[in-house]
């Protein structure tokens, strides 16, 4: 793997870490304490969100350094983040209620696919601007 790529990897998983930390920790703060009087699905569904928008504009900024308008990348990492979001409702359902393998193997399933889909989506895609005005290509 080339060091551009490699170092671009090494961001991208830095970054998902800490998007998925700051959900966990989110979502607990939001449905464990009193004060929040969120309910255990609002408070996922907003930890969520909020991990989203920062893995967002810091996958824009930091992992792939794009330059390109928030108005064409947000709506394709929205669309990205539904396909996502699609394969881990699908997975239990393939793998666990129609195959009758354990659950664990649609868990492991969605935690290997979706972060590679997310990182060729995302370079090839969502942020790839930034390989043309590097390149000088069109």
């Amino acid at each position: 793997m080339p060091a551009v790529a490699m170092s671009e990897f090494m961001r991208f998983g830095v970054i998902g870490i800490i998007a998925t930390a700051l959900y966990g920790a989110l979502a607990t703060v939001l449905t464990e304490w009193d004060w929040a009087g969120i309910e255990a699905t609002s408070a996922s569904v907003v930890a969520y969100l909020v991990a989203a928008i920062f893995s967002y504009l810091s996958h824009k900024s930091i992992t792939f350094l794009s330059t390109r308008s928030h108005r064409v990348e947000g709506p394709r990492f929205v669309a990205l983040t539904l396909a996502g979001l699609a394969v881990a409702f699908l997975a239990p359902v393939m793998l666990t209620d129609i195959l009758g393998l354990q659950p664990i193997f649609a868990i492991l399933f969605t935690c290997v696919v979706v972060p590679m889909m997310n990182f060729v989506v995302m370079d090839r895609w969502v942020f790839a601007h930034r390989r043309r005005d590097q390149s000088g290509s069109a």
